[in-house]
């Protein structure tokens, strides 16, 4: 957006521009009445990644148009121009809203990590529905922000974990709540990613950056840096269009990248709210370093709340797991991902990664329990549907399951093992304040300085 315009409240932009006229026209916060007729017009901010397999087809089946999208590398625009030769392409979203917000209903935002708030903050701004991939945001005070403006705008928004909607991690939930294993004492959740190069340092030098990029705004809110492609692998460059997520600047590491999916059963079924303490337990703290580190340990810390018990839970990255439980089958794999639940009465694990079925240790406990009851509704729509028919009237604005009221604090919680990776040590975490109680540097990086025209924040 201009500059100009990017100094104005949400209430000021709706007063001075064209969208007053449709705000004036509806009593409710969607920016129009949808009728048998009418279609959803979704902008897409990012096509070339995540956005051409799980952004563009599913609501292009589900009938939504597209006005106008956004990507930095003109060489990954096919999927929108293929599909909506008409729709209007731009490399700097700011400059998309300032042309088409008019057009546009809902924005689908499927960036680099460093991106997602800004964009996500703008469009919620103009009373856009918002679908943002994960993690939500880039820092936990970004978190904090989209878990307030959720709450204040009454926005359609969902968070790209899919596997929220899945059978099985519902699955997993009517265990966790249904007393299989008796009350949770501890967690772990392990992944064998990082796929992606960490733990290395900044080649020096520059590039000459290609006709069709846009390094500008690909950097967005990030500090300055030259354009740099080689060293290449099978992800591509040093930053684009896939490394970006092992650097501190632009991304979260494995952490960030993969617990909106694997630590989503337990996150759901225990209802935890925040961490009060967040510790990385093996692993070398970022530091000075501008990369995530290969592989790490972090400790989250839960309180008790109501009825329920205190509990830890263990993330582990890079290929570490935790023990092999004596429960299991001496012919079952400890996959590179997966869940194990340790409970006051047994024990339950989810191969081959934390979305499985899950199965109660030993195999004959599995048997003699049976299917756990069911504790969660099932998703007949599915994820992107749920934010689709939220986004037209046909659901509540609420009505997405991985909205922000969830997606917000359940970031804002990953996020915090991030800052425990960069800092090391045990932190201690008072959500009310946003602050570590013991611990200045820690602190330092709840948030981020932004590159001047690149600043947002809840009006």
């Amino acid at each position: 957006m201009n500059t100009t315009r990017r100094t104005l409240t949400r209430r000021q932009f709706l007063q001075t521009s064209a969208a007053a006229t449709a705000w004036a026209m509806t009593a409710s916060s969607y920016a129009r009445i949808f009728g048998a007729n009418a279609r959803l017009n979704v902008a897409y901010i990012g096509v070339g990644g995540i956005a051409s397999n799980q952004h563009i087809p599913p609501l292009a089946d589900l009938g939504a148009g597209c006005p106008c999208f956004t990507d930095v590398d003109k060489t990954r625009w096919g999927a929108c121009v293929e599909r909506w030769s008409s729709a209007a392409g731009f490399t700097d979203y700011r400059r998309m809203f300032d042309a088409h917000h008019a057009d546009i209903d809902a924005v689908m935002v499927g960036t680099p990590d460093h991106h997602h708030f800004p964009a996500t903050m703008i469009a919620m701004s103009l009373d856009k529905h918002v679908y943002t991939q994960k993690p939500l945001t880039h820092t936990p005070w970004e978190a904090r922000q989209l878990t307030l403006a959720h709450k204040k705008y009454k926005l359609a928004t969902q968070m790209g974990n899919q596997g929220h909607a899945s059978e099985e991690l519902r699955l997993t939930i009517d265990y966790l709540r249904s007393g299989a294993i008796g009350d949770l004492k501890e967690a772990h959740v392990w992944t064998d990613r990082p796929w992606w190069r960490q733990g290395i340092a900044r080649p020096e030098g520059a590039e000459e950056t290609p006709s069709t990029m846009d390094w500008d705004s690909w950097l967005g809110p990030a500090p300055e840096r030259p354009y740099r492609h080689n060293p290449a692998d099978r992800w591509g460059g040093l930053y684009h269009p896939f490394n970006w997520r092992g650097w501190w600047d632009f991304g979260c590491g494995a952490l960030g990248d993969m617990a909106c999916h694997e630590v989503d059963p337990v996150y759901w079924a225990m209802n935890p709210g925040y961490p009060t303490a967040v510790e990385l337990v093996a692993g070398e703290a970022i530091g000075d370093g501008e990369m995530y580190n290969k592989a790490s340990t972090v400790r989250y810390e839960f309180p008790a709340a109501g009825d329920r018990p205190a509990f830890v839970l263990f993330w582990h990255d890079g290929g570490r797991k935790p023990e092999r439980p004596e429960e299991l089958a001496a012919d079952v794999q400890m996959t590179n991902e997966g869940a194990l639940y340790i409970g006051t009465k047994g024990k339950m694990i989810c191969l081959p990664n934390a979305k499985s079925p899950p199965r109660l240790l030993p195999a004959e406990r599995h048997e003699e329990f049976g299917k756990a009851p069911q504790m969660i509704e099932r998703s007949a729509e599915g994820h992107h549907k749920e934010w689709f028919l939220a986004c037209t009237g046909e659901k509540p604005w609420d009505f997405p399951k991985s909205n922000f009221a969830y997606a917000g604090p359940f970031t804002e919680t990953i996020l915090l093992g991030c800052v425990a990776q960069k800092v090391g040590g045990r932190l201690l975490y008072d959500p009310e304040s946003m602050k570590f109680t013991n611990n200045d540097a820690a602190n330092a990086l709840i948030s981020k300085a932004y590159r001047k025209g690149w600043e947002y924040k809840l009006d």
